[in-house]
């Protein structure tokens, strides 16, 4: 069993990546940015969204040049936004307890808004990458109002028929157990675990809380997202079934979703873009993503 720890440091970023602050209707949330060369326009903006536990670093990991999704997106011609939800990052001193997924929802619509209007010459596109907690933000965020220029989510590690019983305690916040959150560390990058490299957080209380009750929050949201889906599940997925059944029970649940991807990455643990099967997934997500863009907006 390995435990891992947040660390008062934050690690280092990628070559090309830098930090910024946007502002969440009040809520100051940190963020990590990654452009396209210099003079070439964005064909979209991918806004990648973190699980439970972690950061934003999530998304630029720092075990193997190979991990970070902000420089493969750059370098494929997007402007890639990693987004610290309400209560990490920058935001966990004024919001220790986070908050529940709905208000998460309000905070990070406004704090998108107010990137767009500060950046007119992006594509005006949106794509949402998502992982783990962040997929149900990602799907809230569709539901609700939807987002301007929406046009796919793509989702790791999130599904809608949990594997843990309701009353199942979780570790103590800041404690990570890679037997249950991570999969076997084969399945990760020599030194993956090592302090530093794991930008690792704990878990708000207000969200921890409100895990009981994905599935029915599921069944209310799901029929009102109206862009194309793609879900992935690790082999070694331990939080979610991930069944041919639950799968298809899955698709059939976003029945007005233009189409829904769902399919297993072998060989990969919970936390697919700290893996060594990173590069593959984030190559695969951008394209779902990319396809995605001749579609129709959401309003």
């Amino acid at each position: 069993m390995t435990a891992v720890t947040p660390s008062a440091v934050a690690p280092p970023l990628s070559a090309g990546v830098r930090r910024v602050v946007l502002d969440g209707a009040g809520v100051q949330l940190s963020a990590l940015l990654a452009e396209p060369a210099a003079g070439r326009a964005p064909r979209a903006v991918v806004v990648a969204v973190h699980g439970g536990g972690v950061t934003s670093g999530y998304f630029d990991g720092q075990a193997h040049p190979s991990l970070s999704l902000l420089t493969l997106g750059a370098s494929l011609g997007y402007t890639v936004l990693a987004v610290d939800r309400p209560g990490y990052g920058d935001s966990a001193a004024r919001l220790p307890a986070g908050l529940p997924l709905a208000e998460q929802a309000v905070v990070v619509r406004a704090a998108l808004a107010g990137f767009a209007e500060r950046r007119p010459g992006d594509a005006g596109r949106l794509l949402l990458l998502a992982h783990s907690f962040g997929g149900k933000l990602a799907l809230r965020l569709a539901a609700d109002e939807g987002l301007p220029g929406l046009r796919g989510i793509d989702i790791s590690g999130c599904g809608h028929r949990s594997t843990v019983r309701a009353d199942e305690p979780l570790p103590r916040a800041g404690v990570r157990r890679a037997v249950r959150h991570w999969g076997p560390a084969r399945l990760y990058p020599a030194g993956a675990f090592r302090p530093g490299r794991v930008p690792a957080a704990p878990v708000p209380a207000a969200e921890a809380t409100e895990l009981a009750s994905w599935e029915a929050d599921f069944e209310e949201i799901a029929p009102r997202v109206r862009v194309p889906l793609r879900f992935t599940f690790a082999a070694h997925e331990p939080w979610w079934r991930h069944g041919d059944d639950d799968l298809a029970d899955l698709a059939a649940r976003f029945v007005h979703a233009p189409r829904v991807h769902t399919e297993r990455l072998p060989e990969t643990g919970h936390n697919i873009s700290l893996g060594l099967t990173a590069r593959a997934y984030h190559r695969g997500a951008l394209d779902f993503l990319g396809g995605c863009l001749a579609g129709p907006e959401t309003p």
